[in-house]
């Protein structure tokens, strides 16, 4: 029974408002905390941050206030409306995007026939932000990382949108929470001990995803446009204080609801094997099995960031156009292919 539908509307839309902002800013700090401070530091055979709290462990606190701290500053020359608005653009469009992620049979924001097609339209719109602060800032630097940015967010979103077609042919639903329930209730040749996660049958999309999904974060090897050695930081060159703050935010957040997404298009979401997926008891469990998942792709994520090169940018378009879509392309015809054999 959903408890939520005992409350009236303004009651249901507060808690799930409150619900969005604690899990989006818990998520972004876990992130920025456990990898960004522990875990790189480990793999690269460092302490990390040790000073602020025991073993470092308010570190993120005192980053936090050092930049509330810090004076924000406007370009002389800059569109300070264009400028200002541009971290706001960014953060809402990761904030958008929890609005459809399932995280139990009750537990969910809204729910949405075309939740996967609103998630990857919502998506777009930080390019959009991006654009804006390169544009507003009225800096080279700036300016050329937007520019980076757009072209390379364009060409990365056609293998993500492609990659999740092929899942959602297999599901034959575009609702997030209906592709969970297929997963959960599917079989692998007549065996339902685990459900079906997709990553099985789709591990070409589950590769595709992943990759696109580093694109689309900026993150090494793609972070073309935030290149330190060659743009200082790119469109986030003028940026100080409180609105880098936001943008620091709105990376790692970013980070966190894509990994849920695979999770949920390929991992089962909130599904745990063993366990009725309509049972209660995932409305407690769901949100902590997808927490998990979360910090495992993310781990992947940075995983990749620490050990791999910068690309080119030819060679960032070349992987993207000439073999990342055209693969797309391949996993969901065989996958048309298999869906009506089957």
């Amino acid at each position: 029974m959903n408890l939520l539908a005992e409350l009236s509307y303004w009651q249901q839309t507060s808690i799930r408002v409150g619900a969005g902002l604690l899990a989006v800013i818990l998520v972004a700090g876990t992130l920025v905390m456990l990898h960004l401070f522990k875990l790189v530091s480990f793999m690269q055979s460092r302490l990390g941050p040790m000073e602020a709290g025991p073993f470092g462990s308010l570190q993120l606190l005192a980053e936090v206030g050092k930049h509330l701290q810090k004076e924000d500053i406007v370009p002389r020359k800059a569109d300070k409306i264009v400028f200002a608005a541009a971290p706001f653009v960014v953060l809402a469009s990761t904030f958008l995007l929890v609005v459809v992620l399932p995280g139990g049979p009750d537990a969910w924001f809204i729910q949405n026939d075309l939740g996967i097609y609103l998630a990857l339209a919502v998506s777009s719109v930080s390019v959009i932000g991006i654009l804006m602060a390169g544009w507003g800032s009225a800096n080279k630097y700036s300016l050329l990382g937007g520019l980076r940015a757009t072209g390379q967010l364009i060409a990365y979103e056609l293998p993500l949108i492609l990659a999740v077609v092929g899942v959602v042919i297999q599901a034959g639903t575009m609702n997030l929470q209906g592709i969970v329930y297929q997963q959960a209730n599917g079989e692998i040749f007549g065996w339902d001990g685990i459900g079906n996660p997709y990553i099985l049958t789709q591990f070409v999309a589950f590769f595709l995803f992943l990759t696109a999904m580093q694109a689309e974060l900026t993150q090494t090897p793609f972070d073309m446009p935030i290149a330190e050695s060659e743009l200082v930081s790119g469109y986030m060159t003028e940026y100080s204080g409180m609105r880098f703050l936001l943008f620091f935010i709105a990376e790692f957040a970013t980070a966190g609801v894509f990994s849920a997404i695979a999770a949920v298009l390929f991992l089962g979401g909130w599904y745990v094997p063993g366990i009725d997926p309509d049972d209660n008891i995932m409305n407690v469990l769901g949100p902590l099995v997808m927490f998990v998942k979360v910090i495992g792709l993310t781990f992947v994520v940075f995983w990749v960031r620490f050990s791999f090169p910068r690309f080119r940018e030819d060679q960032l378009q070349k992987l993207a156009w000439k073999f990342l879509i055209p693969l797309a392309l391949l996993n969901i015809v065989v996958t048309a292919i298999f869906k009506v054999w089957i």
